[in-house]
């Protein structure tokens, strides 16, 4: 049962499920699914397939993460970015509103799930730790910028299209003399309405003595009453008369699951954006996942994460939608309605389910616009600009990561922005771990610790220089220290004794070790010595096992103070 429990975390919270714990989850779903209708419709358009394959996305793989994923609380289905990366990568292979143009999205988000797996059964989720958390914001805050732009034409009702800033508002400017009064106004008004709900809704039902907590769910109902309100201004008013874009008919049922159809062209297209969609979902999931289950003191397990994912893409891919990830706002909203367990997204997906069934035919009547006004309102939160504020004080090299990626991801688009980041967040990792910290330490006086001789007021001894490097030796850094010590040992002629603080050492690679026994040997060459001291366990194995303690020019010493005292009385 143990083994079955971890590959299948479902079973943990179903041994003690129970009638209060039933009682919370289901009024968690009551919540979020009347949050979800109108954000799955709006983020499928915004990928580019109809209306009700947003309701699709928000169905299986809510189960298929119920099952499989970690957290208890987090919520998966359609989310802006990843709708947006979709329409990107969809729009190179086929033509909005085609048959050809659905499969493909099935294709890439079954692609996006396979390869999510296989990382989780390879156990890689660290992978993910190696892309740079500024970097990752500012993707997403130009991303927000690009699905704002991307919808202001359909609020104009002059539509609008462009994978960059540069075309979509060429687009849009190309057309400005055909703005439709009707859908300008629908779209404003929601827009206004839901700015307002976010934080007047709350006040204005806690006039009406609603609890706080009571005020503030309710408040996340707001994209519904904007729903339900332009759809009866739009019946009453005749805007399809009046050339309002319109959802249309959308056919009432459930999704039919079958396997996407594979082709080479296909997956060789898509394969690209299917990873990359995957990293970047992974990574807000994740962080999601791990910011809900602390507050509970829980936790995630990142590789059961991957694996949940990826089943939560497949099943995406099986009944015909597109990709889909952890999403932020309905996550948050699933926790603070009180979930407890994962049952809260199943009963969710039977409530997204019956909406599909039942619902869809009274939404005829429902402008784009407002669906438009929904992205636009949500993404607002993506973008933030203090990131750059915050890396330039903090990190210039962060900074100008930061800088780039916004840059490149707003004049080409998200794909080579997201590919930018990428490299950026790696680039960084490579520039920091090949220039570490050194700094040469002397001793502070009346104590036996040592310090930066830049920073604090030490004493040190011409004939002994001591290095410390803040940093594990591996093959991309050690030619630095290298370089530092013969710098050293060229401003100042008197040294006779080099000792190596390895306090901060984790680790010393093949390539390292090699450039320590060639420094060794060109020290004992001009008649110095090279020493060590306070060498971690694991470091010292790997140095005795290698020979090197062998030939070492100087001793090993368990502490730094030891190493000055000892080598200090021998210059006497």
């Amino acid at each position: 049962m143990r083994a079955l429990s971890t590959c299948l975390p479902a079973l943990d919270w179903l041994a003690n499920y129970n009638a209060r714990t039933f009682s919370r989850d289901l009024m968690a779903a009551i919540v979020v699914t009347i949050m979800l209708i109108p954000q799955s419709l709006a983020y499928a358009l915004l990928a580019g397939v109809p209306a009700q394959v947003g309701l699709y996305a928000s169905i299986v793989p809510l189960l298929a993460y119920a099952v499989f994923g970690t957290s208890r609380t987090l919520s998966v289905g359609p989310v802006a970015v990843a709708s947006l990366m979709s329409a990107s990568a969809l729009s190179e292979v086929a033509l909005q509103g085609t048959t050809e143009y659905l499969l493909a999205a099935a294709l890439l988000a079954s692609l996006s799930g396979l390869f999510l797996v296989l990382l989780g059964l390879l156990r890689l989720g660290f992978l993910a730790n190696f892309l740079s958390h500024p970097v990752i914001s500012g993707f997403i805050t130009a991303s927000g910028i690009l699905i704002a732009l991307s919808q202001l034409g359909t609020i104009l009702g002059v539509g609008g299209r462009g994978d960059n800033l540069p075309q979509l508002l060429l687009s849009i400017a190309e057309k400005l003399d055909s703005i439709n009064p009707y859908t300008l106004a629908t779209g404003g008004a929601v827009i206004l309405f839901l700015l307002w709900s976010r934080a007047g809704a709350v006040r204005f039902l806690k006039g009406l003595s609603l609890r706080a907590h009571t005020a503030d769910l309710l408040a996340k109902a707001a994209p519904v009453v904007g729903v339900l309100a332009s759809i009866a201004v739009a019946a009453l008013f005749d805007f399809e008369g009046k050339q309002v874009a319109l959802v249309g008919e959308i056919p009432p049922g459930l999704p039919g699951l079958q396997i996407p159809v594979f082709s080479r062209e296909l997956f060789e297209a898509l394969i690209t954006p299917a990873i990359m969609i995957s990293i970047i979902g992974y990574v807000e999931s994740v962080s999601v996942g791990k910011t809900l289950a602390a507050k509970r003191r829980q936790k995630i397990d990142v590789n059961r994460e991957l694996i949940a994912l990826g089943a939560a893409n497949v099943g995406s891919g099986i009944s015909g939608a597109f990709p889909v990830t952890g999403g932020f706002s309905r996550s948050v909203v699933n926790f603070d309605a009180g979930a407890e367990t994962q049952m809260a997204s199943v009963f969710t997906a039977f409530g997204i389910a019956l909406a599909s069934v039942f619902l869809t035919p009274f939404l005829y009547y429902l402008p784009k616009a407002t669906l438009a006004a929904t992205i636009i309102v949500a993404v607002v939160s993506l973008v933030d600009f203090t990131i750059l504020k915050k890396t330039w004080h903090f990190s210039r090299s962060d900074f100008f990561a930061v800088l780039v990626t916004i840059a490149i991801t707003l004049l080409f688009g998200v794909e080579v922005g997201v590919s930018c980041g990428v490299a950026a967040s790696i680039l960084l990792f490579l520039y920091r771990t090949s220039r570490p910290h050194i700094a040469e330490v002397g001793l502070v006086e009346g104590t036996e610790h040592f310090r930066n001789i830049k920073r604090h007021k030490v004493l040190t001894v011409p004939e002994i220089l001591t290095i410390r490097v803040d940093e594990s030796l591996m093959f991309s850094n050690a030619s630095y220290l290298e370089d530092r010590i013969y710098a050293d040992l060229a401003a100042n002629t008197q040294v006779k004794h080099v000792i190596l603080m390895c306090s901060a050492i984790n680790e010393i690679d093949w390539s390292a070790l090699e450039v320590l026994e060639a420094v060794n040997e060109r020290l004992a060459e001009q008649g110095m010595q090279l020493h060590l001291s306070e060498v971690k366990g694991p470091v010292m194995d790997s140095l005795q096992k290698s020979g090197f303690l062998k030939h070492l020019s100087g001793k090993v010493f368990l502490t730094q103070f030891q190493a000055f005292s000892q080598v200090r009385a021998n210059l006497v």
